[in-house]
């Protein structure tokens, strides 16, 4: 029992690096948290510091949550629940890092490594979904939540997964629309930002 406790720590503390943080703090000598949005997230990181700093954030989120997914599964000794809670572990550890007094992103770029390792096939149709929806509407956030929604459903859908995928799935899922509730209430209002909007009042902080 000690070592997937051990795993679950490690995958947490792995989600908690916010590399968005890092990146804005090297580059330009700031908080991206006071900047744009105020998320710790690739999207934020685009509007503030450009393409291929947020091209890298998303790729190391993405693969903070292959590597959770990894260390569960080697520590897990065959069991599924196991790499599942730890990429739910590291996707917390995005949301709420401790290295970052607990304000990080909405972790939907971990969640992204953590479902393509947990369940590669539905994973990769939501995301063309989701993928589809960014392109027509440029709603990255309604574009998020598409992928986190039908992963779960997908996974009933195709053969050879497991409820213990669906379930895992479905909290990382829960853990999305919470973290978007503001987004939510924006898209229903039509006051969501898009991608590519020009950024309010020169890049600060927009509430």
């Amino acid at each position: 029992m000690i070592l997937p406790i051990a795993a679950i720590v490690l995958s947490y503390l792995l989600g908690s690096i916010s590399f968005s943080v890092l990146l804005a703090k090297a580059i330009r000598g700031i908080d991206i948290r006071q900047h744009g949005s105020g998320n710790a997230g690739a999207t934020n990181t685009l509007r503030i510091l450009g393409k291929g700093p947020a091209i890298l954030v998303l790729l190391l989120d993405v693969l903070k949550g292959i590597a959770a997914v990894w260390i569960g599964v080697w520590f897990s000794n065959g069991s599924e629940w196991i790499p599942a809670i730890c990429g739910i572990a590291a996707i917390a550890g995005h949301n709420w890092p401790l290295y970052f007094r607990f304000r990080g992103g909405k972790g939907i770029a971990t969640a992204i490594g953590v479902l393509a390792t947990l369940a590669i096939v539905p994973a990769l149709s939501a995301g063309v979904i989701a993928i589809l929806s960014i392109v027509l509407t440029r709603y990255v956030s309604l574009g998020s939540l598409i992928f986190v929604a039908l992963t779960p459903i997908f996974i009933l859908v195709f053969p050879g997964y497991s409820m213990n995928l669906f379930w895992g799935s479905l909290i990382i899922c829960l853990f999305a629309f919470w973290r978007h509730r503001t987004n939510i209430a924006k898209l229903a209002r039509g006051q969501e930002n898009k991608l590519g909007a020009k950024k309010t009042g020169g890049g600060k902080r927009v509430v």
